[in-house]
């Protein structure tokens, strides 16, 4: 469904500023990648080398994955559990299988039951939206836990809250939630727009002011993320964040005099 949305979107005609204004025309993929981002790791060898599926991806992307999802790469001993948000055509969860290796868990969701049809193939696939809280915990139960979530769902506003509220504190610890398309934020058919309070990017501010709930008075927005949302990364188009348990920080001097600098 979300694949359908952008291609119509590709084949309209477009007016500046528009996602058809960005779509590559230029034959070398990998050049184009690695003259604006620098050399990277396997993941663009595996993109661009995709023949047998069909995979969208925006070439800024893949430097990022690499940086957030590489420390889940080969991992003896602790498979790497792997949840995507939206199928598609099934060719990114084959990039994904063959990125993350053989013993990676990797299950992907989508609302759209065709996708039935990659189920067994590079992962598993369970039919349901992800704004149903039952049956996102449903999957990551049978998964057995999760260490990685990349939403590549809807790109619907009300649909990524919901599944970040869901699906973080379910997260291992060490854990990272990337979130991706969020040039969607600023566009009104899916619930966003410029500075409007339902734009992702405004969740994520409150998200930033709770992380620093030590230093203001105003209440937490979102206690359920409060105190295990470690870090927020911002990149265009995309959110990260981190799972570790935070702590109430605390500061200390040392070396010549500290003990009576500390007691004054």
């Amino acid at each position: 469904m979300v694949f359908k949305r952008v291609t119509d979107l590709l084949r309209r005609k477009e007016k500046p500023g528009s996602i058809g204004d960005f779509f590559f025309r230029g034959d070398d993929i990998a050049s184009d990648s690695v003259t604006k981002f620098g050399k990277q790791g396997a993941l663009l060898d595996i993109y661009v080398g995709t023949t047998d599926t069909l995979v969208h991806k925006w070439h800024h992307y893949l430097p990022l994955y690499e940086r957030y999802f590489g420390r889940f790469r080969d991992r003896p001993g602790q498979p790497l559990r792997f949840l995507e948000i939206g199928v598609s055509q099934g060719g990114s969860l084959a990039m994904w299988r063959k990125y993350f290796g053989p013993e990676a868990i990797i299950f992907g969701i989508d609302i759209n039951p065709d996708c039935a049809q990659f189920n067994g193939r590079a992962g598993q696939v369970r039919i349901g939206s992800q704004d149903d809280p039952v049956f996102l915990r449903h999957v990551v139960e049978e998964m057995g836990g999760v260490d990685l979530v990349l939403d590549d769902g809807s790109h619907v506003m009300p649909h990524i809250r919901a599944s970040l509220l869901t699906l973080f504190p379910l997260l291992s610890m060490g854990g990272t939630y990337m979130i991706e398309d969020l040039h969607t934020a600023y566009w009104k058919s899916f619930g966003g727009g410029y500075s409007t309070r339902e734009n992702f990017f405004d969740f994520i501010r409150t998200c930033v002011d709770d992380m620093h709930q030590w230093y203001h008075r105003a209440p937490v927005a979102h206690p359920e993320l409060a105190m295990i949302v470690s870090g927020i990364h911002l990149h265009d188009s995309i959110v990260v964040l981190d799972k570790e348990q935070v702590y109430r920080p605390t500061h200390s001097q040392v070396g010549t005099e500290a003990k009576e600098l500390a007691a004054r």
